[in-house]
């Protein structure tokens, strides 16, 4: 008496017993596949938006959020405008750097390798590569001495230790012949980093910024200036409008968006690929909604002819059967997205359990940098996949409705 009609017939046949076992089960089968679809999405999601923070934090523990550069040939007046950048909005360090493509070898052995010239004292600032040192520091970097800092994996190609003597080999050309000779310089490994990231610990090397430059034949000139702000996410339209008021049009900000779009961008594929696959199980799970549904009304014709001669209207018929199977779609979707957030919110505790129960690694340590499933359960993402999964257990209910409304009473009351 306190309910609409539709709402009231409409709960009395989801908590009536029927005749027809199966239709229950179905009934139990979509509310359970609902909840753990979504549960299963926020969890996937969850997982690869923690991978991205990885994945961001290691990128950047050798980049810095920002840089800015000339369009063509070196920095020359960079001294000027490192004053200016610390000066800048938002910036909380600001250093120059040297930027190179070379080789290095060791006896038989060659490896590619990208060469940075730093600050050793300004270089913290604008980088973490001071925390992932395994042996040595920076400080051992010092003008004219020659040292060399290498990841862990190019040390590794090249049989590398602290104290071995390596070559370096920049290639230098000739305007005028079009020649390309290389600048060879012997340096000594005083350092050996380990970020986690293959293209980092594989193909960077570090050496004084003065070294960089003679090897460069920069002069005074560096290539650069590396930035490190306040906020990540503002650094790129931080940088951007830093540089044009400047009003030097010399002069190129980038970001780390521009420096490892591809890595950020194959993320964005997969997320976006995971969730429309996985949402397809939700799908599924309601399309289960619209088969118990066509059989209840089968099954409960007579009912609704009854209905129908007592008063209930066409509409109102098509509100019980709609508001039944939105009520199995929406306790899914709420089931769904309490345990999604529950697993999600506690994959720390939750993932040793199983490795323990099962007896194997997800992520063994001898073979992966990580060694635990990251986890970064957003709002934003609970919110949307909550009302997709309700949108579609709304849909569903929309065909099996209209079926019951079109009952004729007179042809379903005809035998009984």
């Amino acid at each position: 008496m306190f309910y609409p009609l539709e709402v009231f017939v409409g709960l009395r046949y989801l908590r009536a017993r029927r005749k027809n076992h199966f239709v229950s089960f179905i009934s139990l089968a979509s509310l359970l596949g609902i909840a753990l679809g979504v549960a299963a999405l926020i969890v996937v999601l969850s997982v690869m938006n923690g991978f991205e923070g990885e994945l961001r934090e290691r990128l950047l523990s050798m980049t810095s959020h920002a840089s800015v550069s000339a369009k063509r040939g070196g920095l020359e007046n960079w001294e000027d405008l490192l004053a200016q950048a610390r000066q800048a909005p938002s910036v909380v360090a600001a250093a120059p750097y040297v930027a190179l493509e070379g080789m290095l070898s060791r006896g038989n052995e060659l490896a590619p390798a990208r060469i940075r010239g730093i600050e050793p004292e300004l270089e913290p600032g604008v980088s973490r590569v001071d925390q992932h040192m395994l042996q040595g520091d920076l400080a051992s970097l010092q003008a004219g001495k020659r040292r060399i800092i290498v990841g862990r994996a190019l040390a590794m190609i090249l049989g590398l230790s602290l104290g071995d003597a390596v070559t370096l080999m920049v290639p230098e050309g000739d305007a005028r012949s079009g020649s390309v000779t290389p600048r060879m310089a012997r340096y000594v490994v005083s350092g050996i980093f380990e970020v986690g990231l293959q293209e980092q610990d594989s193909t960077l090397a570090l050496v004084h910024l003065d070294d960089a430059r003679t090897m460069a034949g920069l002069g005074q000139a560096v290539t650069g200036i590396r930035l490190e702000y306040q906020d990540i996410f503002q650094a790129p339209g931080l940088a951007s409008k830093w540089v044009s008021s400047l009003g030097d049009e010399s002069l190129q900000a980038r970001d780390w968006s521009i420096e490892n779009a591809s890595y950020f961008r194959a993320i964005a594929i997969e997320k976006t690929m995971m969730s429309l696959i996985l949402m397809l199980v939700v799908a599924v799970a309601a399309f289960n909604i619209v088969s118990s549904l066509v059989m209840l009304v089968s099954e409960k014709k007579t009912d609704i002819a009854i209905l129908r001669t007592v008063g209930l209207s066409p509409a109102g018929v098509v509100k019980t059967f709609m508001f039944q199977g939105s009520v199995l779609g929406w306790a899914g979707t709420l089931l769904g997205v309490g345990l999604g957030v529950a697993l999600a919110s506690n994959l720390n505790t939750v993932v040793p359990a199983v490795e323990s129960l099962f007896g194997f690694e997800i992520f063994p340590s001898s073979v992966y940098y990580i060694t635990e499933l990251p986890s970064d359960l957003r709002s934003a993402d609970v919110l949307w996949i909550g009302g997709a999964a309700l949108l579609l257990t709304l849909l569903a209910t929309i065909y099996p409705a209209r079926r019951a409304a079109a009952v004729e009473p007179a042809e379903a009351l005809r035998y009984e």
